[in-house]
């Protein structure tokens, strides 16, 4: 491993600590739009650039892509980096936001942390050394039949205003199985697939930097990372996550 889980941890966990102090006191936190229906806080620029002194600062060998400052030069070795993922419900006092942080390199994702600061929930993943939870491993759900299962989603194409915008396919798959969920973080859903809290998650229209961290946590939970065609892979535009055990009842309700 190129890098030390133990300080990417403690600068993961001190970003926590810099959008904690901004959300106990929303009031104050100055909100603005990046386009309509798309926020951007204070919080969120200034935990990016905290993860990109400190990443920079003990890994300058590595890139940086981050949500709110863009692509560094470096493209095959860089930290892929979401400050807030859940900005809107960090904004509305909801706990279901986290920071993501993925290390990619030659297009493989090698590390991936998730935080949720609210919560005190910190994921992690090392490639081909599966996934952890605040340091106990985790694994995806047994459930085995989709009229049972609980599914997760969310709807970046709304805000998009794309033509296929998720509402069918979610009116196709609530129909079929048991519990539905929109936590309002790509991240954490990802991460709650790992931890067998949900069974599943899609959504559409999204950002590598919304989904990197969670994806590997994810697959090395055990969980199937597909597009909606079942191809494997990470695929921001079109992400399936699934246990494994129930993608292939879920497939051929995704069109």
């Amino acid at each position: 491993m190129p890098v030390s889980r133990i300080i990417l941890e403690e600068i993961i966990r001190e970003a926590g600590d810099i959008a904690l102090a901004q959300f106990k006191n929303l009031k104050n936190l100055q909100i603005t739009q990046k386009s309509p229906r798309d926020f951007v806080t204070e919080a969120d620029i200034a935990v990016e650039q905290f993860l990109k002194d400190k990443l920079s600062t003990h890994y300058p060998q590595f890139g940086f892509w981050g949500e709110e400052s863009g692509q560094s030069a470096d493209q095959l070795s860089r930290w892929v980096v979401d400050p807030i993922d859940g900005t809107h419900s960090f904004t509305k006092g909801q706990y279901f936001w986290g920071i993501s942080v993925a290390l990619e390199i030659n297009q493989q994702l090698i590390f991936g942390a998730v935080y949720a600061p609210a919560l005190d929930d910190y994921y992690y993943a090392e490639k081909g050394k599966g996934a952890w939870k605040n340091g106990q491993s985790i694994t995806v759900s047994s459930e085995t039949d989709l009229a049972n299962a609980m599914i997760a989603t969310g709807f970046a194409c709304l805000r998009a205003d794309l033509k296929d915008n998720n509402l069918q396919r979610f009116c196709r798959i609530a129909q079929k199985t048991t519990g539905h969920r929109r936590f309002g973080s790509a991240a954490l859903d990802l991460c709650f697939v790992a931890d067998g809290q949900v069974d599943a998650f899609w959504e559409q229209a999204l950002n590598l930097y919304d989904i990197a961290a969670g994806a590997l946590i994810a697959q090395e939970a055990g969980a199937s990372v597909t597009d909606f065609a079942g191809n494997p892979g990470v695929f921001p535009e079109h992400i399936l996550v699934t246990n494994g055990k129930i993608l292939s009842q879920i497939l051929p309700l995704m069109y």
